[in-house]
């Protein structure tokens, strides 16, 4: 047995603070994306996202250049985009019909997703706390959407398989990286998605704004800024220590929603979202002591 590795006090505050900014980042991208709101059709909006957003992925060229592209890798990559673009197209169809705090404690339930992913589709083997945490989650989900005491909408059914979506382009990225250095996996995705969307979009195309060109550019600056953070976060503490501070993605989304937007704050909601950012920790906490054991 070895002995667990120690993380010291003011790496493990770095990280909640890296993953404070992180949270913060992603809510921003949900209140822009909220801001163009019905201005443009949904696929039209998540192709110009990555469109604009190809201007961040200048640093990676140097790493994509080195790299030998075998047909098993071209695959994965484009298996994983298409994953990605149905998740991206759902989730900004979400944001025109449901609330920011809504759409944030569905995505938490990503994590649940790609753990039975994992199970269902690479026979990974799971115990009974880790299938109790799924029940838990799952709970949680049920609290926020309580089906029979309010109308479902269908942005709440697209949100839910936008967090499918996502799992398994995670999934599939969790391939990638065990083959390809982490920033070319990112670069990959982030130009194959908007090759993907580009017919669709194209149907249907309409003149964007200005105004809609730059909070679209500030959503993937956004974006891009929040998966840094996040990378960061995890150099510098475990998952255990920084993953329930995800929580307050919620607090963000709520409280943004209710401010700039006028939305409800559902206690509901806030239950159900910290239900499942409890059994997601305790999932990671899990893992991170089997890894030290």
């Amino acid at each position: 047995m070895t002995a667990p590795s120690l993380t010291s006090p003011s790496k493990s505050v770095t990280g909640i603070l890296w993953m404070l900014f992180m949270t913060l980042c992603f809510v921003m991208v949900n209140v822009l994306v909220k801001s163009v709101g019905n201005g443009l059709p949904v696929l039209e909006s998540a192709f110009l996202r990555f469109l604009l957003g190809l201007v961040f992925l200048i640093p990676a060229l140097g790493a994509v250049r080195k790299v030998r592209f075998t047909p098993r890798i071209w695959k994965l990559t484009f298996g994983r985009a298409l994953f990605h673009a149905l998740a991206m197209t759902c989730w900004f169809y979400a944001m025109t019909r449901i609330p920011m705090g809504e759409v944030t404690a569905l995505n938490f339930m990503n994590p649940i997703y790609i753990t039975l992913g994992a199970v269902l589709l690479f026979g990974e083997r799971i115990a009974l706390p880790r299938i109790m945490a799924l029940v838990v989650a799952f709970i949680g989900g049920i609290v926020i959407l309580r089906p029979g005491f309010r109308d479902i909408d269908p942005g709440h059914l697209s949100m839910m398989l936008s967090a499918m979506a996502f799992a398994g382009s995670y999934l599939i990225a969790g391939r990638l990286v065990k083959e390809l250095p982490a920033a070319v996996v990112v670069f990959l995705m982030s130009v194959t998605v908007p090759i993907v969307i580009a017919p669709f979009a194209f149907l249907h195309w309409e003149t964007p704004t200005l105004h809609e060109l730059i909070l679209l550019f500030f959503t993937a600056a956004f974006a891009t800024l929040g998966h840094y953070a996040m990378t960061r976060a995890f150099a510098c503490a475990p998952q255990s220590v920084v993953q329930p501070v995800v929580f307050v993605q919620l607090i963000w989304s709520v409280s943004f929603g209710y401010i700039l937007f006028g939305e409800a704050v559902d206690p509901f909601v806030l239950l159900g979202g910290a239900m499942i950012i409890a059994a997601i920790s305790f999932i990671t906490w899990r893992e991170a002591r089997k890894k030290t054991a």
